[in-house]
């Protein structure tokens, strides 16, 4: 049994201000990439999120993925989504993951299969992303499978995380929502990508009046785009995200596109530790995983803090 609090979730508690990021899982059985990018992000971010078949396109499995982060010294945040396990995959999957060394968790509804490689293939959602925060929560907390069945020894203590979208519509539900994942057992919140100031301002606003920062920690979500051509097409593809004109133009102008949006994430991410009840940020570095170090190094948050143990 291991025990311990994840140095994540020692650094929240301890109130600093938190860097994760994200490394994608390769279409092949090799690890190597995964451990290439975790030396490499170690020293500058305080966990990293595996994706759990991201747009619903086969990798390499998120549990997979965080033992290679583990052997490079790193710290893994698992993905679980409901689109491909039921409730007995689901809770086998989380015993196995705890087993391995891994102590934190997000939990996700995932992309629909239609997004991804296998559009043919059978969603399950046997359970949903509230459900399943429920059910981590219970394993944890209260000793016993969805069933009601009691785990006799070694129960999988996890640190629990949601996904939060401040952006789709309809604007307000987007707060209860958050809350619904909350009262499920949800610690630690990442939201999806920020490029809309004002409006997550505003998302923040009704999240403090309703004191739910104070029950989770939020980490803001923050993705450089290296192109306005890229910029442009999420504006019009990606629902449920906001990329502004003046973002697009501004890459559009630059001399070199790539250096602007590394300069246009640091403005983002200092502006949101101005924030009242923002805890840290989520850098999404979608295969760009390299660039992470000189954000975070442009944007001050180095050193890291050290965690107990």
């Amino acid at each position: 049994m291991m025990e311990g609090k994840s140095r994540l979730q020692q650094l929240l508690e301890k109130g600093e201000f938190v860097v994760t990021s994200e490394i994608g899982p390769p279409k092949s059985a090799s690890g190597q990439s995964i451990r290439h990018h975790t030396e490499e992000l170690k020293p500058y971010c305080d966990a990293m999120n595996l994706t759990d078949n991201q747009t619903a396109i086969v990798r390499l499995s998120s549990i997979a993925a965080g033992v290679h982060v583990i052997q490079a010294g790193g710290e893994p945040v698992i993905q679980m989504t409901c689109r491909d396990r039921n409730r007995i995959g689901i809770q086998s999957d989380l015993l196995g993951a705890y087993s391995l060394g891994m102590k934190n968790i997000l939990c996700l509804s995932g992309d629909h299969q239609s997004f991804g490689n296998h559009g043919t293939g059978c969603n399950v959602y046997d359970i949903d992303s509230i459900q399943l925060i429920q059910t981590v929560k219970r394993m944890r907390d209260d000793k016993a499978f969805l069933s009601g069945e009691p785990i006799k020894e070694d129960e999988p203590r996890f640190f629990i995380g949601a996904v939060a979208n401040p952006f789709a519509d309809p604007f307000e539900f987007r707060v209860f929502r958050l809350e619904k994942k909350i009262n499920a057992g949800a610690q630690f919140i990442q939201t999806q990508c920020i490029f809309d100031l004002e409006r997550f301002e505003r998302w923040m606003e009704l999240v403090r009046r309703r004191g739910l920062h104070e029950r989770c920690h939020i980490l803001a979500g923050v993705m450089p785009v290296k192109s306005a051509k890229i910029a442009a097409y999420m504006q019009k593809n990606v629902s449920g995200m906001i990329v502004p004109d003046a973002m697009v133009e501004r890459l559009k102008q630059a001399e070199d596109q790539k250096a602007e949006a590394v300069e246009i994430c640091v403005e983002q991410i200092k502006h949101l530790k101005t924030i009242k009840g923002i805890s840290g940020v989520h850098i999404m570095a979608v295969a760009w995983e390299e660039i992470v170090p000189t954000i975070v190094e442009k944007a001050g948050l180095m050193p890291r803090p050290k965690a107990a143990g």
